[in-house]
């Protein structure tokens, strides 16, 4: 079915919306919830939760990127449920101290790093115009790693690079992206 079928059964209420969803964008949904959750079943419930309580709001383009999203945000607060009951030695705690070399501190999502949702809009705009300015492989090593929780090893496959490669490529791009938003005015 093609995602304007499914956000319009959205927009109606239609209940098929939730299992269209899933047949088509599912796998993407589960990957990026696994990888943050690193527990199966955890990760189903946040899949079907986020499709069946999804409601795209009306102009909604891609599809795939507001259930991805919305499935991110559910892993993540579970993650951080999760965390403060105790703080785990998670692949994805790992990712987030990465994170938090070039970040503001708390500003990853998982934490209250911004007073308002202003800097944490203008730290997002900062990055993405860091990433838009990288070539194609660079971001997207990045992404794969910061967004979608990707292993070392996943990226490695995904891209034909070596550990070291991907090692030595996301530390050099936290570096610059750390400088870039210095020179935005961003504290860190």
């Amino acid at each position: 079915m093609e995602d304007k079928e499914i956000l319009a059964l959205y927009a109606a209420g239609d209940s098929r919306a939730a299992s269209e969803s899933n047949a088509k964008y599912g796998a993407s949904c589960a990957r990026i919830a696994q990888n943050i959750l690193d527990n199966s079943h955890e990760a189903e419930v946040c899949v079907r939760d986020a499709l069946a309580d999804a409601t795209p709001p009306s102009g909604t383009e891609d599809l795939e990127a507001f259930l991805t999203k919305a499935t991110r945000d559910l892993a993540i607060a579970r993650f951080n449920a999760r965390r403060s009951a105790k703080r785990g030695d998670s692949h994805f705690q790992f990712i987030l101290d990465e994170l938090n070399q070039c970040v503001p501190a708390g500003s990853t999502g998982f934490g209250s790093g911004f007073d308002d949702d202003t800097e944490a809009a203008k730290l997002g705009a900062a990055i993405n115009r860091f990433l838009l300015r990288q070539r194609g492989e660079v971001r997207d090593v990045f992404v794969c790693r910061y967004y979608y929780g990707e292993t070392v090893g996943e990226i490695t496959r995904r891209f034909g690079l070596t550990d070291n490669r991907v090692h030595a490529l996301l530390r050099r791009t936290r570096l610059k992206l750390r400088k870039h938003l210095e020179k935005e005015g961003i504290r860190l």
